[in-house]
């Protein structure tokens, strides 16, 4: 290279280097405004699913003198898991790191990006709009064994259960994990939330054990009342849960918040049209039961779909959850009493399996992963449902089994007679009850 070269490519590497920070900055270039508001208004609603939605759907379905406990368990579970993702769990889940967790990069919710290269938003709103994924996921355990389940139990189990079963399975499929790799595709927690809770849920319910006279004794749900209100802000704020999962306020947000309502009004109805053929009256409880079957199930498929597949789910959501629920309580009598797993765990794992039907553009849908085909897309999702199962299976049984030699796993008798919000929280909701 002659000298007029060599200062030649000189001044290119000195020009590349000063432009390098105004490629970062271009790279990094902050989200439009109205993105950041819809993910931000997102993380309210789905916080909202949780206190006071889930809360009062579960409390209504309890005994009168366990409501308060009920609605305790789902305000302590959020305390214990928003802290807990500031510290470690939010790192684990979404730092760069290997196939199987995160790296510490972002413990502490330190050095956290102004703008995500990706999509532009800043990356305490990715931390926030997670944290609400990270607290409603253990929130929907508190289902499966309500009425009798020992406080420090469920506090230690909580905490537990978020580091060792959610966080891992969330880095596999959201935070570039191997399942990611693979081309499992999960929208906004079919396999994420659902399938992990919906599985722990039965295994820590065989574990605590059934609640006194069950299955001889079942008594109906205190307040059907409340029930429908906390639904309805389940409803509602699985707008946020799913369309906000599109981390953007544009067509895929919109298609998949259209998706997530048609599948919940297909599911109540199908669900409520059983029962009425079966018993000979439609119920609330069975009306909105269904509806929240058909947004678990609609969840992993929400943003790949179009209407009418939406549609299709929603209605194969609610016979198949309801079929289900029947055979856990009748033939198996495992008392998962607010029917978790039937629900949650048999939606989200039906939807994600699913999504390979159904996000075809043929169907209306918007295609698979890059690269893929239906065949391929099934083995991808059947394997992301059977790694998640299984995991959230053995990991909880564990948890559950190591906490009960520290603490008591449930109740003494006398204070599951009397009722949990007395006897162990010193409150009564009712006068009487």
């Amino acid at each position: 290279m002659t000298k007029n070269g060599q200062y030649a490519a000189a001044a290119v590497a000195a020009v590349g280097i000063l432009l390098a920070p105004l490629r970062a900055f271009a790279a990094a270039a902050p989200a439009p405004s109205g993105d950041i508001a819809w993910v931000l208004g997102a993380s309210a609603l789905v916080l909202l699913m949780t206190l006071p939605g889930l809360a009062l759907f579960y409390g209504g379905l309890v005994r009168a003198r366990n409501l308060l406990s009920v609605v305790m368990h789902c305000f302590a579970v959020c305390c214990v898991v928003s802290i807990l993702w500031a510290l470690v769990g939010y790192t684990l889940a979404f730092a760069p790191g290997g196939p199987l967790l995160g790296d510490l990069s972002r413990a502490f919710l330190r050095h956290l990006a102004r703008a995500m290269p990706e999509n532009g938003l800043p990356e305490a709103l990715i931390a926030l709009f997670q944290m609400t994924f990270a607290v409603i996921t253990p929130a929907l355990i508190v289902g499966a064994f309500p009425e009798r389940v020992d406080f420090r139990f469920l506090l230690l189990f909580a905490a537990a259960w978020l580091l060792i079963v959610y966080v891992p399975v969330a880095h596999w499929v959201w935070g570039h994990g191997w399942l990611a790799a693979l081309g499992t595709i999960d929208f906004a927690g079919g396999i994420v939330v659902h399938t992990t809770a919906g599985v722990s849920a039965l295994v820590v319910a065989l574990v605590v054990g059934p609640r006194r006279g069950f299955p001889q004794e079942l008594a109906p749900p205190h307040s059907p009342g409340l029930t429908m209100a906390g639904a309805g802000m389940l409803w509602v704020g699985w707008f946020g849960f799913n369309g906000g999962s599109a981390l953007a306020a544009d067509h895929t947000a919109v298609m998949a918040i259209l998706a997530t309502h048609f599948a919940a009004s297909a599911a109540a109805l199908t669900w409520m049209a059983i029962e009425w053929l079966r018993f000979g009256k439609p119920t609330s409880v069975g009306l909105v039961t269904g509806c929240v079957a058909g947004l678990a199930t609609i969840t992993p498929a929400s943003g790949f779909v179009g209407p009418m597949g939406a549609l299709a789910i929603g209605f194969l959501g609610g016979a198949v959850c309801l079929t289900v629920t029947s055979f856990i309580k009748a033939r198996l009598r495992i008392d998962d009493t607010l029917d978790v797993f039937a629900v949650h765990g048999i939606g989200g794992m039906l939807g994600s399996l699913l999504v390979a039907l159904f996000a075809a553009t043929a169907v209306g849908g918007v295609g698979y992963a890059p690269g893929m085909t239906i065949g391929p897309q099934l083995r991808a999702q059947f394997i992301g449902v059977v790694a998640a199962a299984a995991w959230s299976a053995a990991a909880t049984f564990a948890i559950a089994k190591l906490i009960g030699l520290a603490v008591p796993l449930r109740v003494v008798p006398e204070d599951e007679l009397e009722g949990l919000d007395l006897a162990i929280h010193g409150e009564r909701a009712y006068d009487h009850g």
